[in-house]
């Protein structure tokens, strides 16, 4: 099929075009970006008032299958993600069974390939069923088809095994993904610990939980030479120390989540377990941090941690409900509402965070990028579309987020996936 986009603003983070253009595509590859241009297509989408972007990218999903698919599943998740404007998203192997195992990784690639509109990745476990105790078949895993490993929801403690797993991880050319957490250090915490915590007589988190992971596995990477890449970052520490590592020419890159650059501990209404998420919603100067961090592209990527969960699990107060929210539907409104109209990154960075960056860092080199002859994953979005985010709306089976309500800039009009149309508002 040819598609023609016209009239709309190509920002493309490969090529470093920013310009008002017309884009043609022929079966899934670019073939044509230039001003005024004029082909015959088979379809012609006016993409006037809105931003052309690549394809964007999520390297931090859970799609809860297999095993606890009444949260989401591989379809519902797939969907979900196309309506956000995602046409790669990365699956933490956090499921039950753990994703450990080739057969394993074959499972989600081969059921992603039968029901779902957009690519989606598989990642593979550090550690056999996510125990801590021994490597898991990293190599099997990538023959077929992990881009990274991770024990993501939880840290390996045992730094021995962890390096060990790094070593398998650099021979097979794959980043390692670090939920940085330490466990020992927890105690039970359900949000972080500051008068908020205290007042409501709830056990926290304190920074040090994740700025000494942060720390260990920098180090524990740059001895072993891996690409690193820190989930979910959300202290002030993690802004000092990823900028000195990333001075001294260490291979890191972090993300940060939109509920994290978005919300603080202060935002938080006593009871609702919509905001509890691991690492907890953190302190205003920890927010300032992040801000200035995605500015300075010193975090390069903004990524979900979608994290659907029921609504039964979801009612059963602060210290016993799941950590975790769903963003896969709210990611670009919150990018567009909290850091492009506030000009702390511009459309550009935006493009960089969601799709270039995150493409390089799993070694997609046909992602990431509107240049001719790249594949024709592509999002288009009117960033002054305004209206309020309602999670009834949600295509996920999760409506778990504390955005309803929320007034929003920024619509996903189309999706489009290897050049067909998956997702039109």
């Amino acid at each position: 099929m040819s598609l023609l986009i016209k009239n709309g603003r190509i920002i493309d983070p490969d090529t470093r075009l920013d310009e008002i253009c017309n884009l043609y595509i022929d079966g899934d590859k670019i073939v044509k970006v230039e001003k005024n241009l004029e082909m015959d297509a088979e379809r012609v989408i006016d993409a006037s008032g809105c931003y052309v972007m690549p394809g964007l990218i999520d390297l931090h999903v859970h799609l809860r299958d297999p095993g606890l698919t009444y949260k989401e599943d591989i379809e519902t998740g797939s969907l979900a993600a196309a309506k956000g404007g995602f046409t790669t998203i990365v699956a933490m192997p956090n499921t039950k069974p753990p994703i450990d195992s080739p057969d394993r990784v074959s499972y989600v690639h081969v059921k992603a390939g039968q029901c779902s509109p957009i690519h989606i990745l598989q990642t593979g476990c550090v550690t056999r069923g996510m125990k801590g105790e021994e490597p898991a078949d990293i190599r099997g895993m990538v023959q077929a088809g992990i881009p990274a490993v991770t024990e993501d929801g939880r840290s390996v403690m045992n730094a021995r095994v962890y390096k060990e797993a790094m070593e398998l991880a650099k021979e097979c050319n794959i980043p390692v993904f670090a939920h940085c957490e330490d466990i020992n250090l927890v105690h039970g915490g359900c949000m972080n610990e500051d008068e908020h915590s205290k007042a409501w007589g709830l056990p926290g988190i304190t920074n040090a939980v994740e700025d000494v992971i942060v720390a260990r596995d920098i180090l524990l990477a740059d001895e072993v030479g891996v690409p690193l890449h820190l989930c979910h970052c959300s202290t002030k520490n993690c802004y000092t120390i990823v900028k000195k590592a990333k001075e001294e020419g260490v291979q890191v890159t972090a993300e940060v989540c939109p509920h994290h650059f978005t919300l603080t501990s202060e935002d938080m209404v006593e009871g609702d377990t919509n905001y509890k998420m691991n690492p907890p919603l953190r302190t205003k100067e920890d927010l300032e941090y992040l801000l200035k961090g995605l500015k300075e592209d010193v975090f390069d990527i903004i990524s979900t941690d979608h994290a659907p969960h029921s609504r039964e699990e979801k009612q059963n107060g602060m210290k016993k409900a799941p950590f975790g929210i769903v963003g896969l539907e709210t990611s670009v409104a919150l990018t567009i509402t909290e850091l492009v109209k506030t000009g702390i990154i511009t459309p550009m960075q935006m493009a960089e965070k969601m799709s270039g960056n995150p493409a390089k860092v799993i070694h997609q080199e046909r992602k990431g990028s509107l240049a001719v002859g790249k594949d024709a994953d592509i999002t288009i979005i009117d960033p002054d579309a305004a209206y309020t985010i309602e999670p009834n709306t949600f295509v996920s089976k999760g409506k778990n987020t504390p955005f309803g309500g929320k007034r929003v800039y920024g619509r996903v009009t189309y999706t489009i996936c290897g050049g067909k149309v998956v997702y039109q508002a």
